[in-house]
């Protein structure tokens, strides 16, 4: 998929999230809601860290990105030619392989959690800062081309400070799912987790499938490309994404985020 789309499922996954904890009598509120959806739509574009040209992730934050992305598509392709198995087809990058399976994901949203617990306020703002970057250059992708990458930042810095503020005031979030001392933003990691995820579910739709499962091996491959029969699958950017898959995402989202405010 490509990185609009991407955008679209993670927010779209977070706010079906607060329809169900609304339905568990457990509800978010609204700035869990908003928060949670951006970091996920940010998120879910962190998988392509491997993409140290095209993606937009390597160009949302200048050089910083752009040599980020260059050390991890050489560490996953170091950790692939590391674990692959007679199966396992030959490559000369790390395109889709380490930073598109289940235990990435939930390593990442792990760290993030530990990082928002531990680090204090500076460390949550850093976390949103990341994020809603990220989601404005894939939601508001148009606009983010034609703007400078400054401004988008400028955009991000300030409502990563709001949003802080906004939680941090009692019964507005920053405690809603772990209560414990110390524990106000452990649940910060779970859109990272989600973001992730949705990512790889999306790209095991497309004609390459995914290899979501790693490192358990399916038969002789221990990077087996996850994704429904061929003729079923797409190629990105294709007309279903963008005809059918991304409407189909606006549509969800604002049916989850009606019912997660009990709007519906």
């Amino acid at each position: 998929m490509m990185g609009p789309a991407h955008s679209l499922s993670g927010a779209a996954a977070w706010l079906g999230v607060g329809a169900a904890a609304a339905a568990l009598d457990h509800p978010m509120p609204w700035p869990v809601l908003v928060v949670g959806a951006l970091i996920c739509a940010g998120a879910a574009l962190a998988p392509d860290l491997v993409h140290h040209k095209a993606a937009t992730i390597s160009r949302a934050f200048g050089p910083f990105s752009r040599g980020l992305c260059e050390v991890v598509d050489k560490l996953s392709y170091a950790v692939y030619k590391a674990t692959k198995k007679p199966g396992d087809k030959r490559r000369t990058g790390g395109h889709r392989t380490l930073t598109h399976t289940w235990l990435w994901a939930v390593l990442i949203g792990g760290g993030t959690s530990v990082l928002a617990m531990t680090g204090g306020r500076w460390a949550v703002l850093a976390i949103l800062f990341v994020h809603l970057v990220l989601a404005v250059e894939g939601l508001l992708w148009r606009a983010a081309r034609v703007s400078s990458d400054v401004l988008v930042w400028l955009l991000g810095a300030t409502s990563a400070w709001i949003l802080a503020g906004v939680l941090d005031k009692p019964g507005s979030g920053a405690d809603w799912l772990f209560t414990g001392p110390g524990q106000e933003y452990l649940w910060l990691g779970l859109p990272v987790v989600l973001g992730a995820l949705v990512h790889d579910i999306g790209d095991a739709l497309t004609v390459s499938g995914c290899p979501i499962l790693w490192p358990i091996p399916v038969g002789n491959k221990r990077w087996y490309p996850v994704g429904p029969p061929k003729g079923m699958r797409f190629r990105a950017g294709s007309w279903v994404e963008l005809k059918v898959l991304m409407p189909a995402f606006m549509l969800l989202g604002g049916a989850g985020g009606a019912a997660a405010l009990n709007l519906i």
